[in-house]
C-alpha cells in the first residue's frame, strides 16, 4: 500500500511540474522515507495555489483553504497538497493570524518545527534539506528550525511534540532546543485539552512509552496543561520504578495502568479523563477496571486465597464485565505486587503470602474461571423478572432486581445449577431474605 500511495503522490507532483509549478514531497513522509520507516500518508507543497491544485485534479476536497490546502483524492487516498507560504504573527500561541502564499520552497521550509520535518523530495527522489535535518537523524538529534523559543512561541503544541519525536523516534533533545522548551513549557495553558490529549495517546501508544513518561516527567509539561490533570503527579514516581511498558498492549491499557499507580479510586480517574477529553467509551473501560481492581485489592489485603480469590473475581466479573478483569489480569501479570500493594514494608509476612497467593491464582487461573462461570450477565440467567413475579405472585418491584441479582451471583459462584426450575425453587427459599432487605 505504501508503494503504491507514494507513486500516487509523485505523479502529483510530476503533474504540477509539467504545469510549470514547483512540487515536493515534503514533512513527516520524508522523514520517515529517509528513515525506512513506514509511510502513513503523503503531503505535498507546492508553488501553485489552490484554485489551480483544484483545477488540476478531477477530485479535490477543499480542506483548509484559509491555510492553503487542498486534498486531492487519488484511488480513494486523500493526499494533502498546500501552497508555499509565509506564516504572520501567531494568535493564542497556536495558529498563525494570517498565511502569505509564496514561491520560495526554502521559506516553506523555514516555518516547519524540527529540522528533520523541514526536508523535501522532489519527483526524482532528490532530497533538499536546507536545515541539515538529514545530519541531525543520523546523529539522533532533535532540534529545532531555527530559534527555538521562537518556534515554541508561535505554537505551543510543538512542545508536547517535541517530546514526541524524541520518545518515538530514540532522538536526544538538543540543549538549545531543551533549555527554550524549559522556558515556554507554561505556554502549553493555551493548548486545547483535545490537542494535548492526542499528543499524549500518541505518546503512549509509541514506540517508547517509558522514555516519553522520562521526558514528560522531566519537563513537567504535564503540570502547565489549560486545566489541572491527575496525571501530572507521574513526575512524582522514580523512572526506574515504571516496568517496560510495551509489555502493556495498548495506550489505553498503559494509561489505565498509570492511573491505578498513582493509587486514584474509579471516579477520580473517570473525571480526569473527562478533563483530557477522552472518550465516553475510554472512561468506562478505565472507570470499570480500577472498580474491579479495588475489589480485588480489598480482597487481597484481607488475605484471600483459594476459593476466596475466585470468588473474589467472580464478584468482581458480574459488577465490573469480563473485559474489565481481563484488561486487569494483563497488568498484574506485569506489575501486580506494586499494584496491590504487596510490596509494602507494612505488610506482615502472612498477609503478603496470602496476596502473593491470590495475585497467583488471578494470573494464572483467572481467565479460566471466566470461561467456566455458567452466567455472567443476567441476560445468560434463564429465568427473567417477568418469571419472578409470575412465580412469586407478587408485584413488580425493586425486590425483582435484587434478587435476580442474588441468583446470578449464587449461580455465577456455582451454588445454583443455571436452569429453570433450579433457579425459581431457589428464588422461593431467597424471596423473603431480600425482601427484608429491600425494606431496611
Amino acid at each position: 500500500m505504501s508503494t503504491q500511495m507514494k507513486s500516487a503522490a509523485l505523479a502529483i507532483v510530476r503533474r504540477l511540474n509539467e504545469h510549470g509549478f514547483q512540487a515536493y514531497l515534503v514533512g513527516g513522509c520524508v522523514r520517515d522515507e529517509m528513515l525506512g520507516r513506514t509511510v502513513k500518508d503523503y503531503d505535498i507543497a507546492t508553488s501553485a495555489r489552490p484554485e489551480q491544485v483544484q483545477a488540476l485534479f478531477e477530485r479535490t476536497v477543499p480542506t483548509g483553504l484559509q491555510h492553503g490546502t487542498v486534498t486531492v483524492v487519488v484511488n480513494r487516498v486523500p493526499y494533502e497538497v498546500t501552497t508555499f507560504r509565509r506564516e504572520g504573527d501567531y494568535e493564542g500561541f497556536r495558529r498563525p493570524a494570517e498565511v502569505e502564499y509564496i514561491d520560495s520552497l526554502l521559506e516553506d521550509l523555514k516555518r516547519r518545527d524540527f529540522t528533520m520535518n523541514a526536508m523535501a523530495l522532489n519527483a526524482e527522489g532528490g532530497l533538499v534539506d536546507p536545515f541539515g535535518g538529514m545530519t541531525d537523524m543520523n546523529e539522533r538529534l532533535l532540534r529545532c528550525v531555527g530559534a527555538a523559543e521562537e518556534r515554541f512561541r508561535e505554537d505551543a503544541l510543538r512542545m508536547l511534540r517535541c517530546l514526541r519525536f524524541a520518545s518515538e523516534y530514540g532522538l536526544r533533545i538538543e540543549e538549545k532546543t531543551w533549555a527554550a522548551l524549559q522556558a515556554c513549557v507554561g505556554l502549553l495553558q493555551h493548548i486545547a485539552m483535545e490537542r494535548c490529549r492526542a499528543e499524549l495517546e500518541r505518546m503512549l501508544g509509541g514506540a517508547d512509552p517509558n522514555r516519553a513518561l522520562e521526558l514528560l516527567a522531566g519537563s513537567s509539561a504535564l503540570r502547565h496543561t489549560k486545566t489541572d490533570i491527575e496525571l501530572a503527579k507521574l513526575d512524582g514516581i522514580p523512572s526506574e520504578s515504571w516496568p517496560d511498558l510495551l509489555a502493556i498492549p495498548s495506550a489505553d491499557e498503559r494509561l489505565v495502568y498509570l492511573y491505578l499507580r498513582l493509587g486514584l479510586e474509579a471516579s477520580a480517574i473517570t473525571e480526569d479523563l473527562k478533563r483530557l477529553t477522552f472518550s465516553n467509551a475510554q472512561q468506562d473501560a478505565a472507570s470499570r477496571t480500577a472498580g474491579a481492581h479495588r475489589e480485588l485489592s480489598a480482597s487481597a489485603a484481607g488475605g484471600a486465597s483459594g476459593g476466596n480469590a475466585r470468588e473474589a473475581w467472580i464478584r468482581a466479573l458480574l459488577r465490573y464485565g469480563a473485559d474489565a478483569l481481563l484488561r486487569l489480569r494483563r497488568l498484574y501479570a506485569l506489575d501486580g505486587h506494586r499494584l496491590l500493594g504487596l510490596r509494602s514494608l507494612e505488610i506482615m509476612d502472612e498477609a503478603r503470602a496470602a496476596g502473593e497467593a491470590a495475585l497467583d491464582a488471578w494470573i494464572l487461573s483467572g481467565p479460566a474461571w471466566l470461561e467456566a462461570v455458567p452466567a455472567g450477565s443476567l441476560k445468560e440467567l434463564q429465568v427473567s423478572g417477568q418469571d419472578l413475579v409470575r412465580h412469586l405472585g407478587d408485584k413488580p418491584g425493586p425486590w425483582t432486581g435484587l434478587l435476580l441479582s442474588r441468583l446470578l451471583e449464587e449461580t455465577a459462584l456455582g451454588r445454583l445449577s443455571n436452569d429453570r426450575d433450579t433457579l425459581l425453587t431457589a428464588a422461593m427459599e431467597l424471596y423473603e431474605t431480600v425482601q427484608k432487605k429491600e425494606h431496611a
